[in-house]
């Protein structure tokens, strides 16, 4: 009964908190409601048993990701309404591809519910009863997923360097390190000996 009670609770604030995160205006109170859809995220993997997921989930996403999109909205002087501009416009897009995705879970929903084609069929690698939740992802994720955990890690390598590439950019007129000239220089161009006479100085202009 009390599991119950707390899975209605927390999928109901998740789904609440996803729908805040997409219709608020201002986009830092997305970013918080992004925060508390995880939280119940994670609430709902530690009554599944998964603690492991439960924790990557408040740790990597929480943690880390949806504070640095709040670090990035708050610093960022993005004209936010200059954006809207264009909703209404892009409205009946946004409709059609919720659509599809509403009937592609609808379609998933029932298949689980009927059984699907892996009605009676054992898992890969299905974990044993003294196995640990972290213990059996692992096995599962190394074994027979591992070329596929490769694949995605180097798809995100590539996401990592095109949008460094992207957002790099070189002002003129800056000066720069150029290692190759500092480790070729002479000892002509490294220093330069300068006559003074005595009791005068050394004006700016000489000096540079």
């Amino acid at each position: 009964m009390l599991q119950g009670i707390a899975f209605y609770l927390l999928a109901a604030t998740a789904v609440v908190s996803g729908l805040l995160v997409v219709t608020a205006r201002n986009p830092v109170h997305s970013v918080l409601f992004l925060i508390l859809a995880f939280f119940s995220s994670a609430g709902l993997f530690v009554l599944l048993g998964a603690e492991f997921l439960a924790m990557l989930l408040v740790v990597v996403y929480v943690g880390a990701v949806a504070v640095l999109f709040l670090f990035v909205v708050m610093m960022l002087d993005v004209d936010f309404l200059k954006l809207r501009g264009g909703y209404a416009r892009y409205l009946p897009i946004g409709a059609i591809v919720a659509a599809v995705l509403l009937f592609e879970m609808i379609l998933v929903s029932i298949a689980v519910v009927q059984g699907g084609a892996t009605a009676g069929l054992t898992a890969p690698g299905a974990p044993s009863a003294d196995m640990t939740n972290v213990e059996a992802i692992g096995r599962v994720l190394y074994t027979d997923y591992v070329y596929f955990f490769q694949a995605a890690g180097i798809v995100l390598l590539i996401a990592m360097i095109g949008a460094i590439t992207l957002t790099l950019r070189h002002k003129p007129h800056i000066k720069r390190q150029n290692i190759s000239d500092q480790v070729n220089r002479s000892a002509a161009k490294a220093m330069e000996v300068k006559s003074v006479q005595t009791g005068q100085g050394v004006s700016p202009e000489e000096l540079l």
